[in-house]
């Protein structure tokens, strides 16, 4: 059999409320039964030491906390819905989404694939409660309940394709559908699977039960293999795992637990018994599992029994272990059985033990057994090649096989065979040719659908990085692939782990800070890079950021690589030796394309796609590059033979910066020929470019007509008559190079548009030495697109400035501008920063870049903390003998969720009274029955009905049907004439006033079952 890879874990057990509590609870020896909590049913009615009919011996089993507690907002559940589902259900919900999480999966990026979700369920008390309360099953109570609901949520929810299935083979469940998830992955139906178990006792039956059969312990402890051995104890858990088959692990450089050899499943047949054990059926799906796996009895180093604390149980195990190892004498197989733990948790018994195997492989270490000390020796442990661990029993090095049992109480069996991880998994990334990644700083990002979810986890990643030194990189690269999706985006950038620690800390306690810091993108981020041109160089331009990032230095290195036949001397040498020669015309116009070009390509190869771009003067050669306009050496020979030539122009020119419009200046322009109009970077911003002795004469003049002037330092008059000289040779290599139409729309400050398939050729550069910068006309072009983000490529900026004064948006409503090198100062800190940034306004980078390749290794980050503040239950817990449970599942804290206010509004929004609700019949009548459909006891016109509200197509009937009962007006209404109208209540509620709605009179609630919980609450509303 092809091996399969579990990558995720989480878990849910009695005294372990996660995976790390689990193994510690193993480790321990610990115990997790207790008396069973009176949110379940009142022990001592039920309790017979005699065990008399319709009683229990026991008042003692293993229980989870907080099994009511559901964070339905995460899942976009309405109070009403989560108040009707089967707890399984949510508990699964939150396992799941924890699992894949652990497994390095983003899991909003499993949305479409063909994953499958295969659940061992055995009981579903939730339903015999409420499905037999008739006056109040409603459809939620429906779909609420039922096992394949247990699985079919999860695929729902995370938008999974694959096989979704749930099993009952009882007590085997679990590892049953561990079973079919691997074959489904053998056979190609799934590309990863989610197994999962889960189990709740909510009533006293199945207790009673197994006391009526003899099977129930008194003291509610399950002693596998023990000399006290007297029954089975009950236990509650949900556990899941991700498996994928261990090639495309690998591949993807997953962490491995361990890998599952081989797994194998029978059943009983007619035996002694519908519900006893038998031995020979055991004994031969272990040797089908063994088989499968490829591997002897001998290989195996330890099983989880199945091990129920059972007399004939145990016996009947131990002889069909012993028929396989019993030539083990001298070196005995250890034996153990998570149950005396736990207590049996029937439906999650199979994942409980195969998490349990998973662990101890994972760790290189087996739990002791609790039972070891008080052997049952009538079972003959030693003889059977078998022994109890009374000590942990560490693993040595290399692969080391185990195996786990679980059998159904019909008579369904099962068997897996594992595997230690091998070695080579979650290697480091090879880089494959690409850039090396590294930009200096780490960023940090995490999402949660909400401010008060972001500040719970952002303490829940800060505990857990400050727990134990772990490195940077690979933390906050975790973090960027795995805590993403949710619509409040997080960043943080930091050099260390204490300093991020710190930074998380002090976000989730400032909330100032934490908005500032966070995003929450409303649409598809549209870029525009801005590139800078002469003026903005100097010495040791980008040296910091060179120096402590191989990403950008492996651009520079590439733009000096393409510049050196042509410079006849390194330029990046040049500027990192802090060299004066980079104000020289002749190396700033090389040096300033090759900061350019290194700083665009960084951040593309870091995942920021420019839909726009602009360069002021020579900044267009690096913008041309990255439109592929031009290609690299031949934007490099362009540049330095434009600089070089510029260089030998005799000096005697300069430029003077006018504050005038370039119509007022034209007069002086039309009757000095010596004098050219250079760039008009704004309506009041004119540069001015020829003979010195001319621009001084006519700068007093200038001045006299009140108009502000200054002189720029530069070398040569650019882009003015004077450079007339030189085209003429410049023609001849312009001709070499030639150049294409940009494939990314590119703003010309030659034309002052965007080029509209107009070639960036010989012509173009030559007519671009002496033509006006028309940077004004061609930034207000862009701005006209409405890019989302300007992004400043340059040694320092210079642009930003410009583009403001351009563009004077209302407060809050303008682009973001971005500066990747802030000057003389900047590090790597401040390209994370700009990074960072980017993310929280939407942009979605490629975060391996930002790492080194030894970095790109799977780190795990605790998973995702739930809120614990709504809880769901039973109206009254199950009450004695002879008395009928009240089965209505409601909200237990003291009022139903109330809506916060959106941080947005949408386009159609409500007037509102002084109160704050809505100031007519109609929006109140369509508030009240949004509320009663979803059981909020709040709702706002901003809020959204799918995204917000949960609703679903069994909500928007029932919604029809209460917004028909209460507004008149609307009888003609078909769900199509609403579906397309129901993105916001507001937006609701404007098209039902077009369509005509009014209310006749005071409005219906209604008296039905389903509604009673909640009229109170409706007519204070």
């Amino acid at each position: 059999m092809e091996p399969v890879a579990i990558v995720g874990i989480d878990c849910r057990f009695p005294g372990a409320p996660d995976t790390g509590a689990y193994w510690d609870l193993l480790m321990r020896g610990a115990d997790g039964v207790r008396e069973v909590p009176r949110q379940r049913w009142d022990a001592k009615e039920f309790h017979s030491e005699a065990g008399e009919e319709g009683h229990t011996n026991t008042t003692q089993g293993g229980f989870i906390a907080d099994p009511d507690a559901f964070d339905d907002e995460f899942f976009t559940i309405s109070p009403r819905e989560a108040a009707a589902m089967d707890p399984q259900q949510r508990l699964l919900l939150q396992s799941a989404w924890r699992a894949v999480e652990d497994a390095g999966i983003a899991p909003r990026n499993l949305a479409g694939t063909p994953t499958g979700v295969f659940v061992g369920v055995m009981g579903n008390e939730w339903a015999q409660l409420h499905l037999t309360d008739y006056p109040n099953v409603t459809a939620q109570v429906g779909s609420g309940n039922g096992y394949c609901m247990t699985a079919n949520r999860i695929s729902y929810h995370l938008d999974l394709k694959g096989p979704s299935l749930a099993v009952d083979t009882a007590c085997s469940s679990s590892l049953v559908a561990a079973h079919l998830a691997v074959n489904a992955l053998l056979s190609e139906e799934c590309d990863q699977a989610l197994v999962g178990g889960v189990n709740l006792a909510l009533t006293p039956a199945l207790s009673i039960f197994y006391t009526q059969a003899g099977l129930s312990a008194p003291d509610g402890r399950c002693k596998p293999f023990s000399a006290e051995a007297n029954g089975i104890g009950r236990g509650e858990g949900v556990g899941v795992i991700v498996l994928r088959r261990l090639r495309d692990a690998i591949a993807d450089g997953q962490r491995v637990y361990a890998v599952i050899r081989g797994i194998a499943v029978n059943q009983d047949g007619r035996s002694n018994g519908l519900t006893a054990p038998n031995r020979w059926a055991q004994q031969e799906v272990l040797a089908a599992a063994y088989r499968r796996a490829g591997v002897e009895p001998s290989d195996v180093v330890f099983t989880e029994a199945h091990g129920t604390g059972t007399g004939l149980g145990d016996m009947m195990e131990v002889k069909a272990l012993g028929h396989h190892h019993a030539d083990r004498t001298g070196k005995p197989m250890a034996l153990g059985s998570v149950k005396g733990n736990l207590g049996h948790t029937e439906g999650a018994a199979g994942i409980a033990g195969l998490i349990k195997v998973a662990l101890s492989l994972h760790h290189r270490v087996v739990p002791a057994s609790r039972s070891a000390a008080k052997e049952n020796k009538q079972l003959k442990l030693r003889d059977h090649g078998l022994r109890l661990l009374k000590a942990p029993l560490r693993l040595p090095a290399g692969p080391t096989v185990a195996g786990l049992s679980s059998f159904g109480m019909g008579g369904t069996n099962a068997h897996a065979v594992l595997e230690s991880a091998p070695g080579h998994a979650a290697r480091p990334e090879a880089a494959n040719g690409a850039a090396p990644g590294g930009i200096g700083a780490a960023v940090f990002t995490l999402t949660a659908p909400n401010a008060d979810a972001l500040r719970r986890n952002l303490l829940t990643q800060a505990d857990a990085a400050a727990a134990r030194r772990v490195p940077l990189g690979p933390l906050a690269r975790a973090g960027n692939r795995v805590k993403a999706g949710h619509r409040h985006r997080f960043a943080i950038t930091a050099t260390d782990t204490a300093e991020l620690v710190a930074g998380l800390r002090e976000s989730a306690a400032d909330p100032e800070l934490l908005a500032r810091l966070s995003g929450r993108p409303t649409a598809r981020p549209r870029t525009a890079f801005l590139f800078t041109g002469q003026g903005s160089q100097y010495p040791r331009m980008t040296a910091a950021l060179y120096e402590q990032s191989p990403l950008y230095r492996h651009f520079l290195d590439e733009a000096d690589a393409a510049l050196l036949p042509h410079t006849g001397r390194s330029v990046r040498d040049l500027i990192l030796a802090g060299d004066v020669a980079v104000h020289s015309t002749r190396w700033t116009q090389p040096a300033l394309f090759a900061v350019g070009y290194a700083l665009g390509r960084t951040l593309m190869a870091l995942g920021v796609r420019p839909g726009l771009l602009l360069g002021h003067s020579v900044g267009e050669f690096a913008a041309a590059v990255l439109a592929r306009a031009l290609p690299l050496d031949g934007a490099a020979q362009l540049i330095a033979a434009r600089g070089a030539l510029m260089q030998e122009l005799p000096a005697g020119g300069g430029m003077l910066s006018v504050r005038a419009a370039g119509e007022d200046l034209q007069g002086w322009i039309e009757r000095e020929p010596l004098v050219g109009l250079a760039a008009v970077n704004g309506p009041t911003s004119t540069v001015l470019s020829g003979d010195l002795e001319t621009l001084d004469r006519i700068g007093a003049e200038i001045e006299a007509k009140g108009f502000t002037t200054r002189r720029l330092q530069v070398s040569h008059a650019f882009h003015s008559p004077l450079m007339r000289p030189v085209l003429d040779r410049f023609a001849k290599i312009a001709a070499e190079v030639g150049g294409g139409v940009p494939e990314i729309p590119l703003y010309s400050t030659v034309r002052g548009r965007v080029l509209d398939d107009e070639a960036m050729d010989a012509s173009y550069w030559v007519e671009h030495i002496s033509a006006t910068v028309q940077f004004g006309d061609a930034a207000a072009a862009l701005l006209a697109e409405g890019p989302t983000h300007l992004v400043e490529i340059g040694p320092q900026p210079v642009l930003s400035g410009m583009v403001r004064r351009l563009d004077r948006p209302a407060e809050g409503a303008g682009p973001a501008h971005v500066l990747p090198v802030h000057g003389p100062e900047s590090t790597g800190r401040a390209l994370a920063e700009a990074l960072a940034e980017l993310y929280r306004g939407g942009v979605e980078p490629d975060w391996d870049a930002v790492y080194a390749p030894e970095e790109r290794v799977a780190h795990p980050l605790p998973p995702y903390t739930f809120s614990k503040e709504h809880r769901y239950w039973a109206r009254n817990p199950v009450r004695g003998p002879g008395t009928a449970a009240v089965a209505a599942a409601v909200r237990t804290d003291p009022a139903l969720v109330p809506r916060s206010e959106p941080e947005t509004a949408p386009a159609s929004v409500l007037p509102l009274d002084r109160t704050g609700g809505p100031a007519d019949p109609v929006a109140d009548a369509v508030l009240g029955a949004v509320r009663l459909v979803g059981g909020w006891s709040d709702v706002s016109p901003h809020d959204r009905l799918y995204e917000d509200l949960g609703f679903d197509s069994v909500m928007i009937m029932e919604l029809k049907n209460r917004l028909e009962a209460r507004l008149a007006g609307i009888g003609s209404l078909t769900v199509q004439d609403l579906l397309p109208r129901l993105s916001s209540v507001g937006d609701l509620v404007a098209f039902l006033r077009e369509f005509g709605a009014s209310v006749p009179g005071p409005v219906s609630f209604g008296d039905t079952g389903e509604n009673r919980a909640l009229m109170e609450e409706e007519r204070t509303a």
